[in-house]
């Protein structure tokens, strides 16, 4: 049976129709998983971690001899007649993380007694940690645990604590009694802190042979003298952690001294001049 041609031309393009609609669908998808695509990739990088905070490095990174952190002059007032005027260093492992020195010595005034005078000063550095964190934090703490440990002496009698103004960045007195040889100590310990460096100054007297007991106010002068002396020496000897050390900078002061020298020398024999040398690091 032969069909016309008009009704041939409709049915043809009804077939075509759903062909239409395949290729929409399919070109539908593809954008849809595209943006999926890009939602994902950018997701990606929203979701990656930012990398952790650098601690500040620390302020000290040495710590001053501890036999000459303290005035001659000074040891010679609260220590009189002291066994070694140089004083009597303490052990360490690492003089640059831990370091301290002692004085003693028994002031004979004939039959007035003799009196007693001993003291102590001791330094602790903390370097900088990315886990443990600044210098600084950890010496604020260790800060904290001195003056709580100082506190509970073990015989102390009637121990007081107070802040004490003008030494470093923070600092505490604690006074006390103590009895030993079977007389009566007066002690005065400062623990201050100056950036990530704690000192620790004690400072104590008695009186022998029916010498009277040294006041309480004159051993916290005399310690409050010497934690400043101390703390003042930990600002001129030690330098920061990111600097040059300080027998490098001499050495690179001297080298360029030099440098200038022979360039001014070569100069005046008609050659050109040296190029200053590069500093040490």
């Amino acid at each position: 049976m032969h069909r016309s041609a008009p009704r041939l031309s409709r049915i043809l393009a009804c077939a075509a129709v759903p062909v239409m609609l395949v290729a929409v669908g399919c070109s539908s998808d593809s954008g849809s998983d595209g943006k999926k695509n890009a939602g994902s990739s950018s997701s990606g990088t929203a979701s990656s971690k930012p990398s952790e905070p650098t601690v500040e490095p620390a302020k000290f990174a040495d710590l001053p001899d501890p036999c000459t952190s303290i005035g001659k002059k000074t040891i010679e007032d609260l220590v009189p007649e002291a066994k070694k005027k140089g004083g009597t260093a303490g052990g360490s492992s690492d003089l640059s993380v831990r370091s301290s020195c002692s004085w003693n010595g028994l002031d004979d005034q004939g039959v007035k007694g003799s009196q007693y005078h001993w003291m102590d000063v001791g330094f602790t550095r903390f370097d900088s940690d990315q886990a443990l964190g600044s210098g600084a934090k950890r010496a604020t703490e260790d800060y904290a645990k001195q003056v709580t440990k100082t506190k509970a002496t073990e015989g102390a009698k009637k121990a007081a604590a107070e802040p004490a103004a003008g030494i470093g960045e923070e600092a505490t007195l604690v006074t006390y009694g103590l009895s030993k040889t079977d007389e009566d100590f007066v002690y005065a310990t400062v623990v201050a802190r100056t950036g990530n460096v704690v000192v620790t100054l004690t400072y104590n007297g008695a009186g022998y042979a029916g010498a009277k007991t040294p006041s309480s106010s004159d051993i916290v002068k005399g310690a409050q003298k010497a934690a400043k002396e101390a703390i003042a020496a930990v600002g001129k000897t030690a330098g920061s952690e990111d600097s040059p050390a300080k027998g490098d900078a001499k050495t690179d002061a001297e080298d360029t001294k030099k440098d200038d020298a022979d360039a001014k020398g070569d100069a005046g024999s008609g050659d050109s001049p040296k190029s200053k040398a590069t500093p040490k690091s």
